[in-house]
């Protein structure tokens, strides 16, 4: 054995507690901590207010960058619960704050449908941030508390009364964290504050950039058709209107359009629960086999 081997004993075992985790290892969380990481921080927060809009409560999500590159999103949802928990003895805002794996899409109840996993995602957002102000709009009351990196600064207090409800998070990228840049691309936002309007139809989604005085409001009726629409612009359309069809069975729903176009390769844009599943999937190739097989039997009928 070697006399150079590093020591390997009880000394080098840490546990890490509470947010000391993700901040340690943020890639873990966040894929990395590039542009592309500190975009995620956005989507993490947004996806919960977007959850909102499928549980049938939220109607306007509204996104703001502000001049000091901090970010404010704005829902008006039911509000993150503030009262007790009963396991932790404490607010349950302060616990789906900073513990991981709290939430309310864990039992079903809270939830039927929903992108991310409420609580990992705004807890790992609150990890990487210099600063994080929540502010909750909830029984005619205005909650708010403060953390730095992850550690409230303190107890959960009322600034105010409000016949409003919904949930406000504004926060501060780490430095220490995000080395290579703190600054958001608008044009990065723009895109995908535009794909999720156009997947939640009738949702409302307004995206402001204070830097530069740039505002963007996105609400689409008709949902993916209008997306097909929008992907085909400058394209050659083969029929006016996409074919559309939607759907449930076993409590999954489904939503399909199409429009041929002149092109001569195909493009497949797939989601599931909002999220952009790049790689495709069961959901993809069935939808694959299920038109082959129509327009093949389609084809024998007619001769």
């Amino acid at each position: 054995m070697s006399m150079n081997q590093p020591q390997y004993d009880e000394s080098q075992i840490q546990v890490l507690e509470g947010l000391e985790a993700v901040r340690k290892r943020p890639g873990m969380y966040i894929g990395s901590t590039s542009a592309k990481g500190l975009h995620h921080l956005v989507w993490e927060v947004v996806d919960n207010s977007i959850d909102e809009a499928m549980a049938g409560i939220c109607d306007h999500i509204e996104v703001t960058v502000h001049t000091d590159n901090s970010v404010t999103v704005v829902d008006n949802g039911r509000g993150i619960p503030v009262g007790e928990n009963a396991k932790l003895k404490r607010s349950t805002l302060e616990v789906v704050m900073t513990v991981l794996h709290a939430g309310g899409k864990f039992g079903g109840g809270g939830y039927k449908v929903s992108g991310g996993l409420h609580g990992v995602g705004v807890s790992v957002v609150n990890a990487l941030s210099e600063k994080v102000v929540v502010q909750v709009r909830r029984d005619g009351q205005i909650y708010e508390q403060e953390y730095r990196r992850g550690a409230p600064q303190y107890d959960i207090r009322i600034v105010g009364e409000t016949e409003e409800h919904g949930t406000t998070v504004t926060f501060h990228p780490d430095p220490e964290i995000f080395t290579e840049t703190t600054e958001f691309d608008y044009t990065t936002l723009l895109t995908r504050i535009r794909e999720l309007a156009f997947l939640n139809k009738g949702i409302a989604m307004t995206l402001t950039d204070e830097r530069t005085g740039a505002t963007n409001y996105f609400k689409y009726e008709g949902g993916i058709k209008e997306y097909v629409q929008f992907l085909n612009e400058k394209k050659e359309a083969l029929h006016e209107q996409p074919i559309y069809v939607e759907g449930a069975r076993d409590m999954i729903q489904v939503e399909v359009a199409l429009q041929y176009n002149d092109s001569y390769t195909e493009n497949i844009y797939s989601f599931a629960n909002n999220i952009n599943t790049h790689e495709g999937g069961t959901h993809e190739s069935g939808f694959k086999s299920a038109l082959t097989r129509i327009i093949n039997d389609y084809a024998v009928k007619v001769g």
